[in-house]
């Protein structure tokens, strides 16, 4: 699951727009639009989330889920690792 936050705080991190992360993902400016537009968890089609989710993946984001251990819990996004893994820069 991913939440509409964790996407734009996502995008935040890689200091990407949304046409960037629907090119990157596959999918179209207007589902991103959509995916963040949503109250809570994004909903959608499984496949259309697994490309998005994937997509920040390959570039070093991690989806910190509600559960997660933590001091204050919550969901969150961590950037993992430096760099331009897509060759983008950021």
């Amino acid at each position: 699951m991913i939440t509409a936050a964790q996407l734009r705080a996502a995008r935040a991190l890689l200091g990407i727009d949304q046409k960037t992360l629907a090119q990157i993902s596959g999918v179209s400016v207007p589902t991103i639009q959509r995916m963040e537009a949503s109250d809570g968890n994004v909903r959608g089609n499984i496949d259309t989330l697994t490309k998005v989710v994937d997509a920040l993946a390959r570039d070093g984001i991690e989806l910190i889920s509600e559960y997660a251990r933590s001091e204050t819990g919550g969901r969150g996004v961590r950037l993992r690792q430096a760099g331009t893994p897509s060759g983008r820069s950021h």
